[in-house]
């Protein structure tokens, strides 16, 4: 395993729609055990690997808290079949766009279908977090993000002071 580089707004590969696995074989096992070492170092929970530069639709998500056991979940080709109508607010973050946080409303519960770690399919009905952590990751491989679920005049300000930060060298 290995660190990569989080690719941070304002990228344009952040934009790009990711393309299906061919299939889940050593080589994406290895990057997935890549995004998880970067994403446990970053820290963050969950990391999409349009992310680390790949945009190909695979993701990982890991709730545990410090000191909890870690249970990473390994996505490939995710496929949203389900969602609520009843909708839940959380303050999401972005290991792509740092220290900004805003309140972002998104489905509580999602039916999800996705082929894993040994390249089987699967099947998973999310709530709360988790439901929350995986519509994130999932908006990535379609090349959106969590601040365009946010008011044009905010999204509008974090792009601008991100656009200055990487004129100025600072990312």
């Amino acid at each position: 395993m290995s660190l990569r580089d989080i690719v941070t707004l304002p990228d344009p590969v952040l934009r790009q729609v990711s393309k299906p696995v061919e299939r889940v074989d050593s080589e994406a096992r290895k990057l997935w055990d890549d995004m998880l070492e970067t994403m446990y170092d970053a820290p963050g929970i969950g990391l999409a690997a349009v992310q680390v530069g790949v945009p190909t639709r695979m993701l990982i998500v890991d709730l545990a808290k410090e000191g909890e056991e870690r249970k990473p979940l390994f996505v490939a080709n995710p496929l949203i079949t389900w969602s609520s109508e009843a909708q839940s607010d959380y303050e999401e973050g972005c290991l792509s766009i740092p220290e900004f946080y805003e309140m972002v409303s998104r489905p509580s519960e999602i039916k999800l279908s996705y082929v894993g770690w040994q390249g089987e399919a699967q099947e998973l009905h999310a709530t709360g977090l988790l439901a929350t952590c995986l519509q994130h990751e999932i908006d990535h491989l379609n090349g959106v993000l969590f601040i365009d679920h946010i008011s044009r005049l905010k999204r509008e300000r974090v792009i601008k002071k991100f656009a200055k930060a990487q004129k100025l060298g600072k990312l």
